[in-house]
């Protein structure tokens, strides 16, 4: 997937899949942060503007937050403010410059944003995503790494490697 900006419904992101629900459940904290570090690594690679949005809503006088979290931006709504309302917004004035994906399940959500010209992934369909991601990571990065020594002077200035083996051979010069 190629866009400029992804929009992550986070709450809905964390109950889709197993293993940050089963977080959930224990550390609602922790599942949000595992998310959040997943999306830094599958942001750093793909090099879009990742923004996942939590909702706020609920929470009595919350005057929302946009929050940076290394490289990516993290949304609290405000009080009275959905996640879906808030990515309806952004992504309804961005879609007018931009590139826009937004990862959701939420099927009226997804019926929503599209009819505001952005493009939609499923929790299944961005889990997908981030798992190719990953397996090109690892293709380019750690398996094209040639497993030989790594020797002093395979690294050395031609020249000073030349001057070093004549010494070898034929003692110091200065002598």
């Amino acid at each position: 997937m190629n866009c400029e900006y992804l929009l992550v419904d986070g709450y809905n992101i964390i109950h889709a899949w197993p293993e940050l629900k089963e977080l959930a459940a224990v550390n609602l904290d922790a599942a949000r942060t595992s998310l959040q570090d997943t999306l830094c690594n599958y942001q750093g690679y793909k090099k879009c503007q990742v923004i996942v949005v939590f909702d706020g809503y609920k929470v009595k006088g919350n005057p929302g937050t946009v929050v940076p979290y290394h490289n990516i931006h993290v949304v609290f709504t405000k009080e009275a403010e959905t996640a879906d309302q808030y990515i309806e917004k952004v992504t309804q004035q961005m879609d007018r410059h931009y590139s826009v994906a937004v990862a959701t399940s939420d099927k009226l959500e997804q019926i929503i944003i599209l009819g505001k010209g952005a493009m939609r992934l499923s929790a299944q369909d961005l889990k997908k995503e981030i798992r190719e991601t990953n397996a090109e990571i690892k293709k380019e990065h750690l398996e094209r790494t040639v497993s030989k020594k790594n020797w002093l002077f395979d690294h050395v200035d031609p020249q000073l490697l030349e001057y070093l083996e004549d010494i070898r051979l034929h003692g110091r010069k200065d002598e």
